[in-house]
């Protein structure tokens, strides 16, 4: 089993679920989050004066999946999170040591598959 944590463009959210769950992903946990990468941020305009926006809004996602769908989940993501500009985000894929489903207290792939 593997986590992938994916930090994506909240403009790209929509797309990104529709592609995740076409390629095997039974469920996510999504998250407004504010950070910044290589572009540090941005200056915006407001009134008339300028100002620097050091950490920018990004939406997290959080999905446990079993390791045999991990690569068309990753690859899921990064066709429709890229719009080709700086910002596009990044996924990481961690190793998932145990799972377990509150309700049934079933383990492992059965608590994250269905």
């Amino acid at each position: 089993m593997k986590m992938i944590t994916a930090v994506i463009k909240p403009s790209r959210l929509d797309a990104v679920l529709d592609a995740v769950t076409e390629a095997g992903a039974s469920g996510l946990t999504v998250t407004e989050v504010r950070g910044y990468g290589r572009q540090k941020g941005k200056t915006e305009v407001y009134r008339g004066a300028e100002y620097e926006v050091k950490l920018l809004p990004k939406v997290k996602l959080e999905i446990a999946v079993p390791s045999d769908v991990v690569d068309a989940v990753v690859e899921a993501i990064q066709r429709t999170a890229n719009t080709g500009k700086i910002g596009d985000g990044k996924v990481f894929v961690l190793d998932l040591e145990a799972a377990l489903r509150i309700r049934t207290g079933e383990k492992d792939a059965a608590a994250i598959t269905g």
